[in-house]
């Protein structure tokens, strides 16, 4: 039976966060009135000339330099000649043989080993308009709002071998750009997006196969389900001596298949020329180095400084570091509280699960630095215990209120008197007398059980360090 080795490139594009539009003045902001924010630059009406929006350079610039590129110092740009109708001027502005960055890497984890996977190119390019199909008037409407919205584009080289590696490359690839603050990499807003192309040869072959293009595929999911298929497709193809057409498809998220929606242009069929109405020019060299230099730290740099500084282990500074504002947040406490240990169980255990649970951001949580330290304190220092804390927590994220007024309307403040605890014991003692026996044989973890037991009576308030030294006092000396 022959083995199959799979060949999958990716281009990811990426919209960034500018305020305005790369080429005029138009607002950038999502979810406006339909073809409220455009000029006659963006709609490319006769007589009007482009000029690019210097945040878009030096994005683009930040990009190439964080995924190991090399900067072409020649900008040009080009006209991608082909007709759509949500393209107003029938051509797009991208960049053909000059783009901003080439040559360059990224490394991703896969099991257990790094990676690098090639980044063949970076380009600067608009973006087009949006159409939408309302069968409620049988008609499709164009929106422009979109159109001459600042682009990278980045292509891979074809280096991953699964849909898995695909995956770990776009989780890989997007976290480093967030890190650089270049683009709020939404795929529902359609700030990040992936066409992926996919081949299969006879394992041990060095010529690639006929690849096709998958198209517009808008989550990580939907990226590593459509390689999936699409690999198992074009062996069933091979197997029963079909032949395996280059074209386009996209993606039937309902179906779970891939379905054919073009043949595939070649770069030629685009007859890119220069774009006259954009002068070329040089980027100093001084201007690139700026640029390296003023880099924000990599997640993977972070992860390293999370170690060594605050002798994290490799799994506590990878968790941290998969969100900025986590790990941004994580470093303001501990700036105040110097326990790095202990702050991080608590962002990377209950902070975390409880902005999983309401699907929102830090940014969005009723929480600040000074909230959680005082919540660890108080938990450090005996006055809640660590099950009462987690439900401080909750109410916090709830109400908004201190953290000492949810302990006072709440009476969450631990109980620690003699008095009280001995009334639970003798309770809890009277009801488990075969507990109490496998203790005294010598079978002390059973303890646990017991300061359990009183943990529920006192519906969490109890200290249950102190409750299981009493109730051992008290067993092994009667």
């Amino acid at each position: 039976m022959k083995q199959y080795e799979t060949v999958i490139g990716l281009e990811v594009h990426l919209q960034l966060n500018t305020k305005t539009k790369i080429f005029c003045g138009c607002s950038t902001e999502f979810g406006k009135n339909p073809n409220s924010q455009t000029c006659p630059i963006c709609l490319g009406l006769p007589g009007t000339l482009p000029v690019l929006n210097k945040k878009v350079l030096e994005y683009a610039m930040k990009i190439g330099l964080a995924l190991n590129c090399e900067i072409n110092s020649l900008v040009k740009f080009d006209r991608k000649n082909y007709y759509y109708p949500d393209l107003p001027k029938a051509y797009q502005i991208s960049q053909y043989d000059f783009p901003i960055a080439h040559t360059g890497y990224l490394n991703v984890k896969t099991g257990n080993e790094i990676k690098k996977i090639g980044i063949t190119r970076a380009h600067m390019e608009e973006d087009a308009g949006k159409l939408i199909h309302d069968p409620k008037i049988k008609s499709s409407l164009v929106d422009y709002n979109r159109t001459g919205t600042p682009l990278v584009e980045i292509v891979s080289e074809p280096d991953m071998r699964s849909a898995q590696e695909a995956y770990n490359y776009l989780t890989t690839l997007k976290l480093c750009l967030q890190y650089l603050d270049v683009s709020d990499c939404d795929m529902e807003k359609g700030s990040l997006r992936c066409d992926a192309n996919v081949s299969i040869r006879e394992k041990g072959q060095t010529e690639l196969g006929t690849k096709t293009e998958l198209k517009n595929l808008n989550s990580f999911k939907a990226v590593k389900s459509s390689l999936e298929f699409e690999v198992a497709r074009q062996i069933k193809l091979v197997e029963s001596g079909e032949r395996i057409i280059q074209e386009t498809r996209l993606w039937d998220e309902h179906k779970q298949i891939t379905v054919s929606m073009r043949s595939k242009e070649e770069a030629h069929d685009y007859r890119y020329f220069p774009e006259p109405d954009l002068v070329p020019f040089m980027v100093e060299k001084e201007e690139v180095e700026k640029t390296k230099k003023n880099l924000p730290e990599s997640p993977s740099k972070k992860q390293n400084r999370f170690i060594a500084n605050y002798e994290l282990s490799d799994y506590d500074a990878n968790v941290l570091v998969q969100d900025k504002e986590i790990a941004d947040f994580f470093e303001e406490c501990t700036k105040k509280y110097n326990s790095p240990k202990k702050v991080c169980n608590w962002v990377t255990g209950a902070l975390k699960q409880e902005l999983n649970t309401r699907k929102i951001d830090l940014l969005k949580a009723k929480l600040s630095s000074d909230d959680l330290i005082a919540l660890i304190d108080k938990v450090e220092t005996g006055v809640l215990s660590n099950l009462a804390g987690k439900d401080v927590l909750k109410i916090k994220f709830d109400t908004g209120k201190t953290i000492d007024q949810i302990i006072n309307d709440h009476g969450f403040a631990q109980v620690s008197d003699d008095e009280t605890l001995e009334k639970v014991i003798k309770e809890v003692i009277d009801e488990n007398p075969s507990i109490i026996e496998q203790i005294k044989s010598g079978k002390e973890s059973a303890v646990g059980f017991l300061v359990g037991q009183s943990m529920k009576k006192t519906q969490g308030k109890a200290n249950p360090k102190k409750i299981g030294e009493m109730i051992k006092r008290r067993i092994l000396n009667d």
